[in-house]
């Protein structure tokens, strides 16, 4: 019997190391990483300037104390900043961590001007925030609350996409509203980008903040360095991890300095965070992605594979509803169960997350090539076709 939590359902598959978009297990067997660690792995594995990078720290110094100044986290909130709207950054070690930062930084914004009364947020069905008591509560999935008793006070949840009700559920105690753009785990649903664009002048009218969730959206995933930029919206106040440390745990809370005006000395901290083993390999993660060229390349990437799934998807309509996502964030909502589907492309040799919705999930590296690409689509197509045979072998019996 294993002595780990059994919080996951796990396949029985273990990996022994990876390069570029591929791992392997210890007997050799190789498999295309198209799930990315649930969009972490954001260049791949053992990529050379991140183990050059987080070597050379690692032979320097790994730790001391944010009550002390750390030369690479000051480089990398810098770049940050000056690659986004934001004029400050908070570090932390996830993504759970950084929304919570980001709901603590937003609540604190309005008590520091008087109005202690602004703490709830306005969030959305099918939303995925992180697994802390608040994070939880954030989403307002069942299957994440339940059993964990009361779900803690200040979030107000409204359908998808639905600006009617987003009003309807402003009130004198609503602090913001809380969205990712596109929702990873709810299904690759891509909010509407007049929707969005609504909400930002509903924030101004009302004299709230605007939070996004890029913790899977970020860090040049959609093509974009966030994906707000894409939207045509600036946030407030932003959440972001997973890629930003291309698989070392990193989360970041990005902000206006108006935003962040309330959280002074002693208002929040993390022991890891800003550590300098992370600050280093993040900075040479944005030595990839911000270097020019990088991010058009994702997007061509993009728009080259949904072509080919959406070839496959005329090819099996009975296996493939639907192509959905921005950049390299790419769901495939499937009319089979979805982990049937994910266990046939393991079979063949292709590693991909599940959504909601059905939803199977694509996340490559940014830096995946075109025969990589291919041979992704190949798989896919081979898996769907393999599905498509059982079934009629069943239905004929």
């Amino acid at each position: 019997m294993s002595a780990v939590l059994p919080t996951y359902a796990r396949h029985e598959l273990t990996f022994d190391h990876g390069r570029g978009a591929h791992v392997y297990t210890r007997d050799g067997a190789r498999y295309l990483d198209f799930s990315g660690g649930v969009a972490v792995n954001s260049l791949g594995h053992a990529h050379p300037a991140l183990v050059s990078a987080l070597k050379d720290q690692a032979e320097k110094i790994w730790h001391t104390s944010n009550l002390y100044q750390i030369e690479g986290q000051e480089r990398l909130a810098r770049r940050l900043a000056d690659a986004s709207f934001a004029d400050v950054v908070f570090f932390a070690n996830s993504g759970a961590e950084a929304v919570e930062c980001a709901l603590k930084m937003a609540r604190r914004y309005h008590a520091a001007r008087g109005h202690p009364e602004r703490f709830r947020f306005i969030t959305f069905d099918g939303a995925f925030h992180g697994r802390t008591l608040a994070t939880i509560a954030a989403g307002g999935q069942d299957k994440h609350l339940t059993g964990f008793g009361p779900p803690m006070d200040g979030f107000d949840k409204v359908p998808f996409a639905d600006i009617d009700a987003v009003r309807a559920a402003i009130s004198p105690e609503t602090a913001g509203i809380l969205l990712e753009p596109i929702q990873g785990e709810g299904g690759v649903r891509v909010m509407p980008h007049g929707f969005v664009r609504q909400l930002r002048e509903i924030a101004d009218e009302q004299k709230i903040l605007l939070l996004f969730d890029e913790v899977q959206t970020g860090i040049g995933r959609t093509g974009y360095f966030y994906a707000y930029e894409k939207f045509g919206v600036t946030p407030d106040i932003l959440a972001s991890a997973k890629g930003l440390g291309g698989g070392f745990p990193i989360g970041a809370c990005l902000a206006t300095a108006l935003a962040a005006s309330g959280m002074d000395a002693g208002s929040h901290g993390s022991t890891f965070g800003g550590n300098p083993l992370a600050m280093a390999v993040g900075n040479a993660v944005l030595d990839v992605v911000l270097d020019e060229g990088f991010l058009e390349e994702v997007r061509d990437k993009s728009l080259l594979i949904k072509q080919k799934l959406a070839s496959v998807g005329d090819e099996f309509p009975e296996i493939i509803e639907e192509i959905r996502g921005e950049g390299l964030l790419i769901g495939i909502k499937v009319k089979p169960q979805v982990k049937l589907v994910i266990d046939a492309l393991i079979g063949e040799g292709l590693l991909a997350a599940p959504a909601g919705e059905n939803v199977v999930r694509l996340l490559p590296p940014l830096n995946v090539s075109v025969d990589e690409i291919d041979e992704a689509v190949d798989i896919i197509r081979r898996a769907a076709a393999g599905i498509k045979s059982r079934d009629m072998a069943r239905t004929s019996n």
